[in-house]
């Protein structure tokens, strides 16, 4: 039960636009910060997640995570300077791309948190062994 509640939490969480915060915040303020958020955030999420609960839950949350900037992302479509500022792709494409992209550190967040799983059972089972 504990797992299921920590899965959920992971995947609202992972509801928040991350994408579509970075895009806009590249748009309206010129800085890659947004992006660097983006990837620390869903970094952070990703090896707790896995550490605390299963994977499906971080499907979910970045499934969750695109569309709810695709749904940002339209709301931005009369905006004449927000479709040609992305370019050569448009703003769907660098959307799809970067959440693409950002499944990269994801998994290696998923890879630390098992390997760190491993360890913490490795050292319970030897010192049960031992006592």
């Amino acid at each position: 039960m504990k797992k299921i509640v920590i899965g959920i939490l992971i995947a609202g969480l992972y509801g928040f636009p991350f994408v579509y915060f970075s895009m806009h915040q590249d748009f309206v303020n010129g800085s890659m910060l947004g992006y660097l958020i983006m990837i620390v955030m869903t970094s952070l999420l990703a090896f707790f997640g896995k550490l605390f609960s299963h994977s499906v839950y971080l499907w979910i949350g970045n499934l969750l995570s695109v569309i709810i900037s695709i749904y940002f992302n339209s709301m931005m479509n009369g905006d004449e300077v927000w479709g040609g500022y992305f370019k050569p792709l448009s703003p769907y494409q660098l959307v799809i791309f970067v959440s693409l992209l950002n499944l990269i550190p994801q998994f290696f967040a998923i890879r630390l948190a098992n390997r760190y799983k491993n360890t913490v059972k490795d050292h319970r089972d030897s010192s049960v062994k031992n006592d």
